[in-house]
This record gives C-alpha cells, structure tokens and sequence, in this order.
C-alpha cells in the first residue's frame, strides 16, 4: 500500500482483496478471544472535525485490540487549520504517533495532512469520500453473498461521500453499480466519470428507484442530509420523499436481498423501521465490520 490511505482510488484490486483477507482473519481471532498485538507500541492520533459514534468506537477498540494506543482530539482540541496550520499539526503529530486517522470536513485538508505528515495518514470521511465505510460494506456483502460475483448494488438517496467511494471501488472491482438519485443531487461528474472510464463496471443514474432497484443483491442507503446541510434538511425532505428503502422496494429487489446503511438512520425517512429491523438487513453486521476492516488498514500501514 501507500504510505496513506484516503481513497479507495489510490489502491490496486488485489489490495483491496488484500485488506478483505486479513480483516477475516483479525476478525475470526477476536471473536475466538485469540490475541492478536500485532501493533503493540504504537499510537493512532484521531483528529475530529466531525464527531462520530461509529468511526470513534471502532478505530479505538481496534487499535487497543491490536495492541496499541489510540488518542482522541476532538474539534475543542486541536482547532486544525484555525488555531494552528494543517501542516504545523501533521509535523507535530509525527514526531509522537504512529498513525494518524481524521475526520474532517474538506477533503484537501486531508490531503494537505497526509502530504506534510511523516506517519501514515487514514481517511476516516471528507465531504468528498467515506472510504473506510464502503470497505466495511464491501467486506459485509463478501460475508453474507461468499463473492462479489455478478454482484448488482442499488444506491437510494444523495450523490454524496459515500456514493464518490461507492464510485472508486466500482473502478476496481467488477459490479452493476446502479444510483437512484433525484435530479440535482447527482455525485460528482469527474468521479462518475472515472468510474466509467475504468471500464471494470456497468455504472447507471436513475431517477425512479424502483427500476433501479430491480433484482439487486444490495440496497444501499445513507440520511437524506447529512452533517453540516440541517439548513436545506427541509428542501430535501421533498426531494427525497420517493427515494426511500422500503418494502415496496424489496419486492423488486432480489430475493435474498441485503439491505445496507452506512447510520445513522433517520427512520421513517430513508428507510423504514420494518426494513432496518427486518430479515435482509445486515445494517449492524455492516457497522461492526467497520472496526475488523478498519483494523485490516492499520496493520497493512503501520506494521
């Protein structure tokens, strides 16, 4: 791998697969209670524009479970780029850590981290991509389906983060990628395009989600506005009103379905209680795969 991870972009299939494989495996020896201090000594910076319940938990546990330390600065600690420069902060953050995970809201933040930094520097979001998030749900697809073979997903909602990383991991690994998304909402032009242009999958915008959502093995959403939007959560409610998984949208899908959501769920909106609580839902074996997969990137950086 790089010295960093921040797009799913900037990694080989056979990395990807890489990552998958050895999540299984920490995986299967935590829930045997087998140790596993592979990165013993060393310390994860997590930097917190954001605040997040599941990307917290889940890279901290994760290091602890691999042996190390991990650290949080939340947005009162370390004002990134208004009490300090970006760069002054990643030079700083080398000389004490080992890895260095952030949250934040622009993405070129991330990247001018990653780029002044010494220590290997993980995406944990950007407005622009949720990496670690399609990861995890790639590895839960894989778990539940044995393969990513003839694999159709169906994403309902935002062209946001997670659709752009939904995007980047279709350039790499063979899918039917198909986006129900109302018109104005659509993701960015150039990383649609850089996922047609890899010519790996069959990538399709559509604004009727039933035709979308026809026999897919996944259905796939996120919150119809997300953090820093409450202004226009209105204005999106309307538009997004149609665009909801529910059991309407099932009976099109495959029979064996799965339903994904990267959470938290706004129950009612995007989807409905029935279908989150319901016997396709795989939302919460998604969420703890965030930590096995998360774990899988910091070994590969940090080892």
């Amino acid at each position: 791998m790089n010295k960093d991870f921040l797009a799913i972009s900037e990694l080989e299939k056979e990395e990807l697969l890489e990552i998958f494989d050895l999540a299984d495996e920490l995986k299967k020896k935590q829930k045997a209670g087998e140790a596993h201090p592979i990165l013993a000594g060393k310390t994860l910076a997590m930097i917190f524009q954001k605040p997040s319940t599941r990307t917290r938990v889940s890279f901290e546990v994760g290091m602890y479970q691999l042996g190390g330390n991990a650290l949080y600065l939340g947005p009162n600690d370390i004002q990134i780029g208004k009490r300090e420069s970006i760069e002054d902060v990643a030079r700083t953050l080398s000389r004490y850590v080992d890895i260095i995970m952030a949250r934040m809201f622009d993405h070129q933040h991330i990247v001018d981290l990653a780029a002044a930094a010494e220590t290997p520097v993980i995406n944990g979001l950007t407005d622009l991509l949720h990496p670690c998030q399609i990861l995890a749900d790639m590895l839960t697809i894989r778990e539940k389906r044995g393969s990513f073979d003839d694999l159709q997903v169906t994403y309902v909602g935002d062209g946001n983060n997670v659709v752009h990383s939904w995007l980047n991991i279709a350039a790499k690994i063979p899918m039917t990628l198909n986006m129900a998304i109302p018109e104005g909402y659509d993701p960015d032009s150039k990383i649609v395009q850089y996922a047609e242009n890899a010519k790996i999958s069959k990538i399709n915008i559509f604004r009727d989600p039933v035709a979308a959502a026809k026999n897919s093995d996944v259905l796939y959403t996120d919150v119809w506005a997300s953090m820093g939007q409450e202004e226009e959560a209105e204005t999106r409610k309307k538009a997004f009103k149609p665009y909801q998984i529910n059991q309407d949208l099932l009976k099109v899908a495959s029979p064996n379905c799965l339903v994904l959501h990267c959470l938290p769920a706004h129950r009612g909106e995007e989807i409905t209680h029935e279908v989150i609580e319901g016997p396709h839902s795989v939302v919460f074996d998604e969420a703890e795969n965030r930590m096995h997969v998360q774990k899988a990137v910091m070994v590969k950086l940090a080892k």
